[in-house]
C-alpha cells in the first residue's frame, strides 16, 4: 500500500509559477513510478507527466512540455511537478499517482491516488 499527500496547489497569475508535492508513506518509494494527472472542470482526468523510480526516466504531455517539471527525492519520499508559465488553461485539480514498474501515461495503470490539490491560474 502506497499513500500520496499533495501540496503546494493555489492561486496564481497567468504566467507566474507553483511547486507542487506529493508526499508517499507505506511501501519502499524508490520501487514505485509516480505521476501527476490534472482534471479540469467538466473534462476527464488526464495525463501531465510521469517519472521512473530511478528518475532518469520523464515524460511529458504535449500541453506541458517546457513549461512543467517532474522530479523526486527517493530518500524523503516526495515527487515534485515545478510549473512554470502557467496559463490559465493549467487551472484543474492535480493528481500525484503511483505504480509499480515502469513508467506510464494511462490513468487506469496507476494503483494509488492522493486527493487532489487545486491550481487557479488567472488571466
Amino acid at each position: 500500500q502506497v499513500q500520496l499527500v499533495e501540496s503546494g496547489g493555489g492561486l496564481v497569475q497567468a504566467g507566474g509559477s507553483l511547486r507542487l508535492s506529493c508526499a508517499a508513506s507505506g511501501q519502499t518509494f524508490s520501487r514505485i513510478a509516480m505521476g501527476w494527472f490534472r482534471q479540469a472542470p467538466g473534462k476527464e482526468r488526464e495525463f501531465v507527466a510521469t517519472i521512473s523510480w530511478s528518475g532518469t526516466g520523464t515524460y511529458y504531455a504535449d500541453s506541458v512540455k517546457g513549461r512543467f517539471t517532474i522530479s523526486r527525492v527517493n530518500a524523503q519520499k516526495t515527487v515534485y511537478l515545478q510549473m512554470s508559465s502557467l496559463k490559465p488553461e493549467d487551472t484543474a485539480v492535480y493528481y500525484c499517482a503511483a505504480r509499480q514498474g515502469i513508467v506510464s501515461v494511462r490513468l487506469s495503470e496507476y494503483n494509488y491516488w492522493g486527493q487532489g490539490t487545486q491550481v487557479t491560474v488567472s488571466s
